[in-house]
């Protein structure tokens, strides 16, 4: 079997899944299943993989869309139209569809995962802005598409929507330079008590045709303040921050800057 028919099969066990928990009424379990969007998303825009012809990868960005879309749903962070179950299950076909160049079962236009705008302000409320300047690498020129997943959890659980940063393309000796602001999706006085924000470094494994999460980092309420901040980062990820080594014990670490925004 083939790499690729392998990746194929991969994605649709992680597919097949998430709908079995949407299905079953399991929607936290069924929302992580559903990031499977974002692997699909980073082979469409990834400029080192070319075993996919631009049909397919219109393909993958179309499926993509369909998975954001029933996790916004479920979240009920997005449009207040719901895209139901029913319809994501017609594409239970992937392999098919990919394979056999069958047609698309729905009209759907692919939409990339991008950064989220800022959110209206409210009066008394402050929002956080966040400036992912770089990071700390002994291999940094080494990592291939290398990006940023950013996300607000409690005891492991998603408060916000996820997001992604663009593909960090400035390599500095062991810096991998992203230079990208984030807008934090929830006011900072919503935010409950516990709750972390993680940054998790992830880059392309060509030969294994997969994302990995090199290390990740994170803040505690009480860090968030004015100005820059810098972060130690750790391996593996535990959003629960039970069991945490970090992966380096050289000086290098994430750079971040800070902005609130008060109303």
């Amino acid at each position: 079997m083939s790499d690729v028919n392998k990746t194929v099969q991969k994605w649709h066990a992680s597919f097949k899944k998430g709908t079995d928990f949407d299905s079953w009424g399991q929607l936290v379990e069924a929302i992580d299943e559903y990031q499977l969007a974002r692997q699909l998303q980073k082979e469409v825009q990834s400029t080192s993989s070319s075993d996919f012809t631009e049909d397919q990868k219109k393909t993958l960005g179309k499926i993509a869309t369909c998975l954001e879309m029933r996790s916004g749903s479920l979240q009920c962070t997005q449009s207040k139209e719901e895209f139901k179950l029913e319809e994501l299950k017609k594409l239970e076909t992937i392999q098919n569809i990919l394979t056999y160049n069958k047609e698309f079962p729905f009209d759907v236009q692919p939409v990339p995962l991008t950064l989220l705008p800022r959110l209206p302000s409210e009066p008394g409320m402050s929002l956080l802005t966040i400036k992912i300047e770089k990071i700390g690498l002994k291999d940094a020129g080494q990592c291939i598409d290398p990006y940023m997943t950013i996300s607000v959890k409690l005891n492991g659980v998603d408060l916000n929507p996820v997001q992604d940063t663009p593909v960090a393309t400035r390599k500095e000796d062991t810096y991998i330079h992203f230079s990208v602001d984030v807008e934090i999706q929830r006011h900072v006085e919503k935010l409950p008590k516990g709750a972390a924000i993680f940054f998790e470094f992830k880059h392309y494994k060509p030969k294994k045709r997969f994302t990995s999460t090199k290390c990740f980092a994170f803040m505690e309420m009480d860090e968030i303040k004015p100005g820059p901040i810098v972060i130690e980062y750790k391996k593996p990820t535990d959003f629960k921050r039970k069991k945490l080594q970090l992966l380096t014990k050289k000086q290098l670490y994430l750079h971040l800057h800070q902005t609130l925004h008060k109303d």
